[in-house]
């Protein structure tokens, strides 16, 4: 599988995903759960083809990690919808996939079979994996609390609703956290060495944490919760790709080859 033919997977799941999203603004449940489905079959399908096109897990660079966030918004967006029945998260997943998808298009990676030795690992993929799908999970929860802080609606369910989707995807963090100690430990003898990568994953894992605490002591300030969650994800950010540019990881950072 070229990456050339990413367009055309990406065309096609973003029909099914807007299609589902309209579905979803019109109460037609069926039909957006079917549509997102099949968008999300497509996509993976790709994943899956390059996977094995490359004889290794599409996860090295910037643009592989950004193909699995583009399909685990979306995947995210139709758990909250299939349990919650929010007819606008679909349309928001869908939005910010296709953001991530449009960056993949116009600025992509470098896409080969190379693997350096740090990542013939079999935490490699366990861990990237689950750290994406904790990412998506978490930009859900921030895409609800923007909803929520410029809608001045405050409503305790949709609260709860956020907490809910920090709590899991605080949980898969944590995995994929785990996950990286004992990767590290296989490949650098260590599991934890204050990387710069790992001083801002170490410090986006704890920002969410104060989010729990926060919510669990003081429900009532809703506007303030919510703005804890935008501030976290912007350290989530930078913790996944922001940190590339940072001189304190150039040359330094043992998880630079996301670049290359």
């Amino acid at each position: 599988m070229n990456w050339n033919y990413f367009i055309f997977f990406a065309i096609i799941s973003l029909l099914f995903w807007v299609t589902g999203a309209w579905a979803g603004w019109k109460d037609r449940k069926t039909t957006a759960l079917a549509a997102t489905g099949c968008g999300l079959l497509v996509f993976f399908t790709f994943i899956v083809l390059m996977w094995i096109s490359l004889e290794r897990p599409p996860l090295r660079t910037m643009g592989e990690t950004r193909l699995w966030y583009s399909f685990f918004l979306p995947l995210a967006g139709i758990i909250v919808y299939s349990r919650w029945r929010y007819k606008w998260i679909l349309s928001f997943s869908t939005l910010l996939s296709a953001v991530f998808i449009g960056i993949n298009l116009f600025k992509p990676e470098i896409h080969n079979k190379t693997l350096m030795p740090a990542l013939q690992s079999p935490w490699f993929a366990p861990h990237v994996i689950v750290y994406m799908f904790a990412y998506a999970l978490l930009g859900a929860a921030f895409v609800m609390a923007v909803y929520l802080l410029f809608s001045k609606k405050k409503y305790a369910e949709e609260l709860d609703i956020c907490d809910n989707l920090v709590y899991v995807g605080w949980a898969f963090l944590t995995i994929g956290m785990l996950f990286g100690a004992l990767w590290a430990k296989e490949a650098w003898g260590t599991y934890w060495s204050w990387d710069p990568k790992e001083t801002w994953a170490a410090a986006t894992w704890l920002a969410y944490l104060v989010y729990i605490h926060y919510r669990l002591r003081r429900r009532s300030a809703a506007d303030v919760a919510l703005w804890i969650l935008i501030v976290n994800f912007l350290l989530l950010q930078m913790c996944w790709w922001g940190i590339n540019y940072l001189p304190s990881s150039q040359g330094t950072s043992v998880h630079t080859y996301n670049l290359s």
